[in-house]
């Protein structure tokens, strides 16, 4: 495919509450990859609606040429649903099957229209994105999240879509599954535009669009090139920024002087004047003369001072704001060997299905490590995440637990009250905590001023995370052993970096489920869990 296939011409979209999104935006893509990457909240996923047609502009236009293939974070589907379902290959492999019968009423043949080879194209599709054992009547209620992210993107790319629009692919993919997908990627050949935190993934993208301050900003090449054309933007920037802050101190030091000097002459030509004793109204027009002259003199100077002010604020605009969070979590700190968590011979049924083969699952938390909880899509690790914090019974087993605190934040992110604001919830979890102090704390977690009045419920992914780990890590009491399932899921990479910080001041010990390589040697783990076949045994850090 080759022309322009998305094109955006003056967008403006604003919430229900008044609150804008875009304002005039404007921009056009054509084939090849492109990563759409900006803070949490700015609009990615927003924009990712409005180009599928799943949200109206309140100005302006935007569309996608030929046939539209959209998957969103969060796939609209019901347990109950199978895969043939959802890959909407239902009705032609059963108007396939009547003909075949014998059936040659026209309807079947204008259902199938093309698509004879449907189930071989399925199959092929499967197998290329790893489902290759999936059967076709499985419900997705038997299936892990990384499955069903895969299967929606199986459905969408059967469309044979000329624009691709995806957001956050890679959640809850294991790394055998993220590899696959970049391969099936690599050969679209339309216009693909994705959101992602996912670097690897970016790495893999033709060109970087930036949301930046209500425009949409295209850099060639993948995100590393996009963030060393940043780097060095930055740095003229801030070049910049000095070069101008120096001029406004020159021109005002040159102001003051110049003020400094016609106060001088005006006091020196006074006392001349008197002594020289000439008539009073020549007297005057000589004051008078030289009172305009320093007057001009003087707006002459302001007028610079104010041309270097105006020359300081466009180079500050220039400028990135970076965020970062800075903690100190004293009360997180766990006493190393003590033992926070101690399982023998767990055993989990969900279902028909045993979790933990064998005799159960052995397991012992001490602090304070930092482990990760690794293994394929549908090991069952966010079972055991659940196990430990106590939302699951074992039906065999014994499960000793040492005095501590257990945090346990799920891949929803649930623990806010959505109604109520962040302060609100805050104060919930950390009531004895001042008003004062409680609010200095959100403001380390970037929650300053009206921000941390917002409801939870109209946060962006980004901020409910960063208020939920304030309630988490700031708690009373602190917790001792934190449990975290997929926590980089929809985070920009501002925001990942942003919990690394975070984790990387929390003290006390942690287990964490992460297909993310980078994250995790982030947070510097020092203990690695692999769950595969219901067997947990010790690894190494993987190969990158």
């Amino acid at each position: 495919m080759s022309g322009v296939s998305v094109v955006c011409s003056n967008l403006s979209f604003t919430w229900p509450d008044d609150t804008p999104v875009f304002q005039d935006l404007s921009f056009t893509l054509g084939s090849g990859r492109t990563g759409l990457v900006a803070p949490n909240g700015t609009g990615k996923s927003t924009l990712l609606k409005l180009v599928a047609g799943d949200l109206r502009p309140g100005a302006g236009s935007i569309s996608a040429a030929g046939t539209l293939g959209y998957l969103p974070q969060s796939l609209p589907l019901t347990g109950d649903l199978t895969v043939a379902e959802v890959l909407g290959v239902v009705a032609v492999i059963r108007a396939i099957d009547a003909v075949e019968s014998g059936d040659v009423d026209e309807k079947h043949f204008t259902t199938i229209g093309d698509d004879w080879d449907i189930e071989e194209r399925t199959r092929a599709q499967l197998d290329r994105l790893g489902l290759a054992d999936l059967a076709l009547h499985r419900t997705l209620s038997t299936l892990s999240g990384g499955q069903v992210m895969s299967l929606g993107l199986a459905a969408q790319l059967l469309k044979q879509p000329d624009v691709l629009l995806l957001d956050e692919p890679t959640n809850n993919l294991d790394l055998d599954a993220r590899h696959k997908l970049y391969d099936v990627l690599a050969n679209f050949n339309g216009c693909l535009l994705l959101v992602s935190h996912d670097r690897a993934l970016l790495d893999r993208m033709e060109r970087i669009a930036e949301l930046d301050r209500g425009e949409l900003r295209l850099h060639g090449g993948n995100f590393t090139e996009y963030e060393e054309a940043v780097r060095v933007e930055q740095e003229v920037a801030e070049k910049n920024v000095r070069s101008a802050e120096q001029e406004l101190k020159r021109e005002k030091r040159e102001m003051q002087l110049a003020r400094e000097r016609a106060e001088r002459r005006q006091s020196n030509a006074a006392r001349n004047l008197k002594n020289a004793g000439l008539p009073r109204i020549f007297a005057g027009n000589m004051k008078r003369g030289a009172q305009e002259s320093a007057g001009r003199a003087g707006q002459m100077h302001a007028n610079r001072v104010g041309e270097a002010k105006a020359r300081l604020d466009e180079a500050g605009r220039t400028l990135r704001e970076e965020q970062h969070i800075a903690l100190d979590l004293p009360d997180t700190n766990v006493p190393a060997g003590r033992n926070l968590f101690l399982g023998e011979r767990l055993r989990v049924r969900l279902g028909d299905k045993d979790v933990f083969t064998g005799h159960g699952v052995d397991l012992t938390i001490r602090g304070p490590e930092r482990i990760a909880l690794t293994g394929p899509n549908g090991a069952g690790k966010s079972t055991l995440l659940r196990l430990l914090n106590g939302d699951l019974v074992p039906e065999g087993g014994e499960i000793k637990r040492a005095d501590g605190r257990i945090a346990y934040l799920s891949q929803r992110l649930d623990l806010l009250d959505p109604d109520r604001t962040v302060a609100e919830n805050f104060a919930e979890y950390a009531p004895e905590r001042p008003e004062a102090e409680r609010m200095n704390l959100l403001a380390r977690f970037l929650f300053r001023g009206a921000r941390a009045h917002l409801p939870a419920g109209l946060l962006s992914g980004g901020e409910r995370l960063r208020a939920t780990l304030a309630c988490v890590l700031c708690a009373e009491p602190a917790p001792h052993l934190l449990l975290l399932d997929e926590p980089t899921n929809n985070l920009d990479l501002v925001s990942a970096g942003q919990l690394e910080s975070a984790l990387n001041s929390y003290q006390g010990a942690f287990m964490v489920v992460s297909h993310d390589q980078r994250f995790l040697r982030g947070i510097r783990v020092n203990r690695w869990l692999r769950l595969t076949d219901g067997e947990l045994t010790e690894t190494g850090a993987p190969e990158v």
